[in-house]
């Protein structure tokens, strides 16, 4: 299985592999564009010399920071995604003893659960676990037993809402148009 969320061949393949990778880079996913939010993983794995989950963690919070914001930044707010970073990777260690498969293995969880435990992560709220979910579920072979309804919209199969459904640049230009619909009809509703 090969991701295609980024672009970069790189960063797909850290994304495919680092199950850490692929949740830092969905909590990157907020006020940038998805293809940048997922690099957002590679670029720190270079500047670590790796993604390891328990040096993230570790790591002194200055200068993970300054790691984060060294150009090209990890993120439009570097501060502030650097201390969400460390946040979850904290969860991890805590809550999954540093395994992120932990959350959809341990205990055989079914959709709910995964969604549950997804949601008691620093910085996943419902809509950014829901679309972890079905990122896991259609692209990443975690399929718990009702992984779909725990997902909601974003888990319907053939949809185009979100990184879930990104396969390819046409897919990613078909979820960027659904977003971009989705946005014209708040704002029209909004009067």
């Amino acid at each position: 299985m090969t991701l295609w969320l980024t672009g970069d061949a790189a960063a797909d393949h850290l994304l495919s592999d680092d199950p850490f990778a692929l949740l830092v880079g969905m909590l990157l996913d907020q006020q940038v564009t998805m293809e940048s939010a997922f690099a957002g993983p590679s670029k720190i794995a270079e500047r670590m010399g790796g993604l390891d989950v328990h040096e993230v963690a570790d790591a002194d919070p200055e200068q993970f920071a300054a790691l984060c914001a060294t150009p090209p930044a990890v993120h439009r707010y570097p501060g502030s995604m650097a201390g969400r970073i460390q946040a979850v990777a904290r969860a991890v260690v805590e809550e999954y003893h540093g395994d992120v498969a932990r959350i959809w293995t341990t205990g055989d969880p079914d959709g709910a659960t995964v969604l549950k435990r997804l949601k008691a992560l620093p910085g996943f709220g419902d809509q950014k676990a829901r679309i972890f979910l079905a990122l896991l579920g259609k692209q990443y072979g975690v399929t718990p037993d009702g992984w779909r309804e725990a997902a909601g919209a974003y888990g319907e199969e053939g949809s185009r809402r979100s990184i879930a459904d990104v396969t390819d640049p046409t897919s990613l230009a078909e979820v960027r148009a659904t977003k971009q619909a989705a946005k014209a009809a708040a704002k029209a509703a909004r009067g």
